[in-house]
């Protein structure tokens, strides 16, 4: 049975927000995967007249052609990605998901003040260029709209009603020294989902970019093995 999955990244990310499992993904699977740039993002943000819509109904449109490529498709979605892949889920055919820093609830002041704090350091001591936080958020805050902040917010408005019509196979992931989504808004949404398959990983050292901790390589075999549980259980009955 051919396999897809569609990775969808972060209000204004881009597909390296998932690049360190994407490339796990290729290395230990023969699955077709594609990560697609929603509209507006990426290496040059232009959020300016897009809207919670735009970003869905991209996501959308890329699945509908995967799904015609293959017989069984995974969605991984990444903070605000994690959210519009249950809302995929909610109207279409997938079979698993995998939820990464979702933005059930979103910016988490204290920890995003201590982040702050270790790039103003860093700065200090000539060492910035090489902090991972600083480059992500460099470019964010200097190009995001408000109108484009509100938008994303619509789309948590958007997909919340339907948390508990999910009820395939869920992986969560969330790193307790998240800066932007809250550690408990992972434990929110499990309790919400209406799967009876769920798992949530917690990463005590992990921050919002989930996919550049420490630890991942823990948490990629964990959702790897997620992904393939029903997979080796079909080849076991058609065998």
């Amino acid at each position: 049975m051919k396999t897809g999955v569609l990775c969808i990244h972060g209000f204004t990310g881009g597909p390296y927000e998932l690049e360190p499992f994407v490339d796990f993904l290729k290395a230990n699977t023969h699955w077709e995967i594609v990560v697609p740039t929603l509209p507006g993002h990426g290496e040059t943000l232009a959020l300016e007249k897009l809207s919670a819509e735009n970003w869905m109904m991209a996501a959308e449109q890329t699945l509908r052609q995967l799904q015609k490529e293959v017989e069984r498709v995974y969605v991984i979605g990444f903070s605000m990605g994690g959210l519009i892949a249950l809302y995929l889920a909610n109207r279409y055919p997938i079979d698993k998901l995998i939820l990464l820093s979702a933005a059930a609830k979103y910016v988490y002041p204290n920890q995003l003040l201590k982040d702050i704090r270790e790039i103003a350091k860093e700065a200090l001591t000539g060492k910035l260029e090489n902090n991972q936080l600083y480059k992500f958020y460099r470019r964010k805050f200097k190009n995001t709209p408000i109108h484009a902040a509100l938008e994303f917010m619509r789309v948590v408005r958007i997909v919340e009603p339907f948390y508990g019509q999910i009820t395939i196979p869920v992986f969560l992931v969330q790193g307790k020294k998240d800066g932007i989504v809250p550690y408990m808004a992972a434990q929110f949404l499990f309790d919400q989902l209406g799967s009876v398959k769920k798992e949530l990983t917690y990463l005590e050292k992990g921050k919002h970019h989930i996919c550049y901790s420490e630890d991942c390589e823990v948490w990629f075999t964990k959702a790897l093995r997620f992904l393939k549980d029903e997979e080796v259980e079909t080849e076991k009955v058609i065998n």
